[in-house]
């Protein structure tokens, strides 16, 4: 069909998803708290909470901004830069506050939640996640194949395939966490170290951004 993205495109996208994914911010961060408080289901029902949370950025921003993206290079340069900016901002403040993960994380160590709220909470990090939107709206346009039309399709495709990398990215990240939780627990240390290198990669992701993409 003439709307799908092509191989090498969905292939640049992928890659490009899986090291923000694999960066922690706010929805990883999410998902390791509830590890650490409440087990691996929790944690797993957070997962679910959160992609559908994200997806729906990716509607939005296909519906909203796909046609106009398609037919205006000034629009698409000032997201870009905007969201690259705003991806430097999230790693230099990553990278400051990466000594008060552990506090972040066991926050509401506390009674267990139920698994429908586990799932709002999930869902409104990731509706929410700075993150992610600046991503959907700064990045995912760059890879839609404007010859091949379907502006919107295009991008819902991309979505998908950025919702499952995240699916087995967050869930890897919240059954380490449940399984290792004293072993998180004993050494501020090590979450300080997960912050850091987050906050350098997101800076690193920020300054490619800004400098990649469409040019005509």
């Amino acid at each position: 069909m003439t709307f799908m993205v092509s191989a090498d495109r969905l292939l640049a996208f992928a890659a490009m998803s899986f090291l923000l994914i694999m960066i922690p911010g706010p929805s990883v961060l999410f998902v390791i708290g509830r590890a650490l408080a409440h087990g691996r289901r929790a944690a797993l029902t957070t997962v679910v909470g959160n992609t559908i949370g994200a997806y729906l950025l990716v509607v939005a921003v296909a519906l909203g901004l796909g046609s106009i993206v398609e037919r205006s290079v000034a629009t698409f340069t000032v997201l870009k830069l905007a969201g690259a900016a705003y991806l430097v901002y999230l790693g230099v403040k990553a990278w400051r506050e990466r000594d008060s993960l552990l506090q972040v994380s066991i926050t509401d160590a506390g009674a267990a939640r139920g698994s429908l709220r586990t799932f709002w909470e999930g869902f409104a990090v990731g509706v929410s996640n700075p993150k992610t939107i600046v991503f959907f709206a700064a990045v995912l346009p760059q890879f839609v194949d404007r010859a091949q039309g379907h502006a919107a399709v295009q991008m819902l495709v991309l979505g998908l395939v950025f919702n499952a990398i995240a699916v087995v990215s967050d869930s890897t990240w919240g059954v380490v966490a449940a399984t290792a939780r004293d072993w998180f627990a004993r050494s501020p240390r090590r979450l300080s170290m997960v912050g850091g290198i987050g906050g350098l990669t997101l800076i690193g992701l920020g300054v490619t951004v800004a400098v990649t993409g469409r040019k005509d």
